[in-house]
């Protein structure tokens, strides 16, 4: 276990360890080792417990005389029980976080107390200061002006230099230090004003801050590298604590002090989750900060004097005045094979009382989307399961299909139907839930659990209930740990459910900013923002590995106006748009596909040659027969054509019907439109037009395995492959 920069001055334990022995820091570490190790203990109970059996209560209690009552209190029962399984796992893994979190503390406070003391012997401080030259030698080596440094020295004619240590410092250190500094300025016609402080907080070595740069060659950067360090071990167990103290006392002779560079700024002023900041000078948009008290944030806003930022935690902890570092990168999540099957938040920590998550490569939220010699045609179909969709408006791989509708008409049916379908097909789905209730996503994750998607899915959950920073970086992570599998060659599925909560969540931080609102409130580039996100998504060329990225953002309306702000952007930015409507959804036809409003810019491109040949003429019939029926409400003379044709499009409009999680394989949607759409199912009435789906899947499956086969594989839906199914079909006609 590689541990960079463990913990400071080895070179005093090696002396510890010289004088008194091992023993000696076993007698230092054992007591609190073993409070260490019973806390670990008490977390991994938490972690394997089982979680308790809920006892459903009875949906008799709610029945009524009506059906519809029923099943409406079956729903109440379920949401309440999905509501407390919910809160159990999120109490579990809260339990265990916590104590896994109290044993870092711990075992980083043995430590850190252990240092501390050994310099309150004269002895070992001496053996430290004897190393401040070298350290201020290395430090004189690195030290450079900086844009931002530049930039003040425009305004101001004093650079301001800082020199801080634990005690009193030589004085040639402190005239070797003016020197190199006063130098410096000097080739860029500037004066500096050195400041030379004592800290105790530092334990020993040496700090020099130029503007807003710090040189940090102290014991404390060291706890402070080393408290990092430990933050991200997988602290399980007390074999793992033993090896990191192992490795704390056998490196102790490799041990050469460290020169950390980094920038510090200062908090102005914070609330509603927003800090705005001075100094650091030279950071960058969406770049993370890191407060005093541990809370991090990433940078929004940058103005000529001062500096935007959003908190990730809890804005509480911080104060104005205190200080803000510059980490030095942008906003990064965890990726890898390792998030399969997992629940995460926004910032990639696991949520789901799984353990640890085994990480080792980390990506930046923001990303360039792929050029247009990177991208490859959208050739290849991704596959729904549901007929209403593969049929009218294909989707294929690399595409950007909206999925549009008003509150309760289904999106999120049609997704979780569109995830159950990738089993066994090699796509990997990704499932990014902003602003959903904790209970939804519960029982979306359990849904998925017992069909089997769980192992090729992450769901990134970022509830109502989190910060609006938080709901912003939400769909930029997922695209980020989608990422990942396209350059590596996969078949990517990500859903955004759903992008109008993130637009909410973006115009909340944009006000709260400062930034001038447009049309609706929103701020001028929401439309960038949403555009650039999902430019991500594309079908990579051969040469980059061919792996692809298909989104699926949904966006809700209200009352049907997809004209609106958000719902026209999303729609301009996509390929496509499957439109929900409210009043088909509450006639009965599930999913309530609006066949008018809903398109493909991909087409038949993202088909196979035989569902592209069978569903030609579909979408042209279905808006026929709805024309027809709404006409026909205005009368009853009507003649046998009219009938012939009322009656067909009825047929095909109770074929398209679907119940949930009951996803269709792509050769079955085919012989089945084919069925109904060449008359042999006209002797059928629409209530039988269900089992008679039932029976014509069951005879294929079963004696025409073959032909069906060949449908789904077949190059071209040719004259013989034609006649095959329909002798098939006739055979299976005289049956009925």
């Amino acid at each position: 276990m590689e541990i960079q920069y463990v913990i400071i001055n080895f070179l005093i334990l090696v002396t510890v360890l010289v004088l008194v022995g091992r023993k000696t820091v076993k007698r230092i570490f054992g007591g609190r080792y073993e409070k260490i190790i019973e806390d670990l203990d008490k977390a991994e109970e938490i972690e394997k417990m089982p979680m308790p059996e809920t006892e459903e209560p009875s949906a008799e209690a709610f029945a009524v005389d009506c059906s519809e009552e029923i099943a409406k209190a079956e729903g109440l029962v379920a949401e309440k029980v999905a509501s407390i399984e919910a809160f159990r796992e999120r109490e579990k893994s809260e339990i265990h976080r916590a104590m896994i979190e109290a044993a870092r503390k711990e075992l980083f406070s043995v430590m850190k107390e252990h240092v501390v003391n050994l310099f309150s012997y004269e002895k070992y401080l001496n053996e430290v200061k004897a190393l401040d030259r070298q350290i201020i030698d290395r430090i004189l080596g690195m030290i450079t002006l900086t844009p931002g440094d530049m930039a003040y020295l425009k305004h101001h004619d004093v650079l301001y230099v800082t020199l801080t240590s634990a005690y009193p410092l030589p004085k040639d250190i402190v005239e070797s230090v003016d020197k190199a500094t006063t130098e410096l300025l000097d080739t860029v016609n500037g004066k500096t004003s050195l400041w030379v402080l004592e800290d105790k907080e530092l334990i020993g070595g040496l700090r020099l801050r130029i503007g807003d740069t710090v040189y940090d060659g102290t014991i404390a950067e060291e706890l402070y590298q080393f408290g990092k360090t430990l933050s991200r071990e997988p602290i399980m167990h007390d074999d793992t604590v033993g090896h990191l103290i192992q490795e704390f006392t056998e490196r102790a002779e490799s041990f050469k002090p460290q020169i950390h560079k980094y920038q510090l700024g200062r908090v102005m002023t914070v609330s509603d989750g927003i800090c705005w900041m001075d100094g650091l000078a030279d950071i960058m948009y969406g770049e993370v900060v890191e407060f005093e008290c541990g809370e991090r944030g990433m940078v929004l806003d940058i103005q000529q004097n001062r500096i935007g930022c959003v908190i990730f935690g809890e804005f509480e902890h911080i104060e104005s005045g205190s200080r803000v570092r510059r980490v030095g990168r942008i906003a990064s999540v965890p990726v890898g094979e390792c998030l399969l099957g997992r629940v995460v938040d926004a910032l990639g920590n696991p949520i789901d009382a799984m353990g640890y998550l085994p990480y080792k490569e980390t990506r930046p939220i923001e990303n360039k989307a792929p050029g247009i010699l990177d991208r490859a045609p959208v050739n290849s179909p991704l596959h729904t399961g549901i007929k209403a969709i593969d049929a009218l408006v294909p989707i294929g791989k690399g595409q950007r299909e909206l999925i549009i509708g008003d509150r309760q008409t289904g999106k999120t049916a049609v997704i979780i139907d569109t995830i159950i379908n990738q089993k066994d097909k090699d796509t990997i789905c990704i499932y990014v839930a902003i602003g959903q209730k904790d209970t939804l996503v519960a029982e979306i994750k359990e849904k998925l659990a017992s069909n089997g998607a769980m192992d090729y899915t992450t769901i990134i959950a970022v509830p109502a209930s989190a910060s609006a920073a938080l709901q912003y970086i939400a769909p930029f992570s997922g695209t980020a740990m989608a990422e990942y599998f396209m350059y590596e060659g996969k078949d990517v599925l990500i859903i955004y459910d759903d992008l109008s909560k993130h637009a909410v969540a973006y115009r909340e931080l944009s006000l709260l900013l400062h930034r001038p609102s447009g049309r609706e409130a929103y701020p001028g580039d929401i439309f960038y923002l949403h555009s650039r996100l999902l430019e991500r998504a594309a079908h990579l060329s051969d040469e980059l590995g061919g792996g692809s990225i298909t989104a699926l953002p949904i966006i809700e309306t209200q009352a049907g106006d997809i004209s609106a702000y958000i719902p026209t952007n999303v729609i301009s930015i996509t390929d496509g748009q499957i439109f929900l409507d409210a009043e088909l959804f509450n006639e009965g036809q599930r999913p309530a596909v609006n066949v008018g409003l809903s398109v493909s810019r991909v087409g038949g491109a993202a088909q196979t040659p035989s569902m592209k040949k069978v569903s030609s003429s579909l979408r042209t019939r279905l808006a026929q027969y709805r024309e027809l029926a709404e006409f026909m409400q205005f009368g009853s003379d009507i003649d046998d054509e009219t009938k012939k044709t009322l009656a067909s499009g009825r047929l095909l409009t109770e074929a398209l019907r679907q119940p949930r999680y009951a996803p269709v394989e792509d050769n079955m949607q085919t012989i089945l439109i084919f069925a109904v759409s060449e008359g042999y199912a006209d002797g059928i009435s629409p209530e039988d037009m269900e089992r008679f789906e039932k029976d014509l899947y069951k005879y294929f499956r079963e004696e025409k395995a073959e032909l069906a086969l060949k449908i789904k594989t077949a190059k071209k839906f040719d004259d013989e492959l034609k006649a095959s199914l329909k002798k098939a079909l006739s055979e299976f006609a005289e049956r009925l």
